[in-house]
């Protein structure tokens, strides 16, 4: 089954009709189009029930997200119903993942490897399709309120998911989500950021509490994301294959930032320093919480204000051909 999204923002019609031939071609094809939020999860949840092999996606990261969750988790009722816990190697009797990238940063799938073209991409993955190439990569997932969900690259309370908040608003007029739009928004919001009164507090198991935390980053694998072509690490060690990362952010001023956003372009394979930073490494849970409510984004989807959210790895939770 492939499931497209019109509304991805770097393919158009006649490219997304393109690939649906070359796909076709190559196995018995199954199309379904995305109509509205939430819709790739209930079909990816078909998809498995049907006993589907391969369920490929062509769309961004929150398409992507969305097929992730609903492989993991079928649901009868609302597709964004709170995931069931996944119990031994969750990667078994599931269909196998196929990712086109069509959004506008496609993280997860230029972290497998893949072209950022969605025509470059297609060729890539028809031939680990031809040779049966399969990578076994694991997952973070998040839970509050009783709910939860999988993320697959990262997940952020704080500054950085106020961001995603604002450019979600900005999508919702029309405009398209560049990343020359994440960064100019960005810098407008940091005029606006409270930067005297941190609000979240970093525990888990064996982990020393930390408290006064501005902004944390959750990263399931690295990079975190990217400004065009360039890949931003906060978390360099963060892989597909360990538990989770953290980077939490104790102070908001210019003069701790500007080194860091520095660090964190340019250099590939070391950890950022200072004193006020907060970091865990291969970590398999941890909980963030807030005296008040603060704005929280899997994966680039806004999830709303929460006070508290505990984050999980889940190893070999997923099947990617590539």
């Amino acid at each position: 089954m492939l499931l497209v999204n019109p509304k991805a923002t770097t393919t158009n019609a006649r490219t997304r009709d393109v690939l649906i031939r070359a796909l076709g071609a190559a196995v018995e094809l199954a199309v379904e189009e995305t109509r509205y939020r939430g819709h790739a999860a209930r079909l990816a949840a078909t998809a498995r029930a049907k006993d589907y092999d391969v369920v490929a996606v062509l769309g961004g990261d929150g398409t992507i997200n969305e097929t992730v969750n609903g492989l993991l988790n079928p649901v009868d009722g609302d597709a964004q119903a709170a995931p069931r816990d996944v119990a031994g190697d969750p990667s078994t009797g599931r269909p196998a993942l196929i990712v086109i990238p069509g959004g506008s940063a496609n993280v997860f799938a230029r972290a497998l490897g893949l072209p950022n073209d969605p025509v470059e991409a297609t060729g890539a993955v028809l031939e680990a399709l031809r040779e049966g190439r399969r990578r076994t990569v694991g997952l973070g997932q998040a839970l509050w309120e009783g709910q939860s969900r999988y993320f697959t690259f990262c997940a952020g309370m704080g500054y950085d998911a106020e961001v995603v908040r604002a450019v979600e608003g900005l999508r919702g007029t029309g405009r398209k989500a560049t990343p020359a739009r994440y960064v100019n928004t960005a810098l407008r919001h940091y005029l606006a950021t409270d930067k005297r009164h941190p609000a979240m507090t970093v525990t888990g198991p064996g982990i020393p509490a930390a408290e006064g935390v501005f902004m944390a980053i959750i990263s399931n694998t690295s990079p975190w994301t990217y400004v065009g072509t360039r890949p931003v690490r906060p978390t360099p060690w963060a892989s597909f294959e360990t538990g989770l990362d953290l980077l939490g952010l104790r102070r908001m001023g210019l003069v701790s930032l500007a080194p860091l956003i520095q660090h964190i372009l340019t250099e590939s394979d070391t950890l950022p320093s200072g004193k006020h930073l907060v970091q865990l490494h291969d970590e398999a849970e941890f909980t963030l919480t807030a005296r008040r409510p603060v704005a929280f984004q899997l994966d680039g989807d806004y999830l709303g204000e929460r006070e508290s959210v505990t984050f999980r790895s889940t190893p070999n939770a997923l099947q990617v051909l590539v």
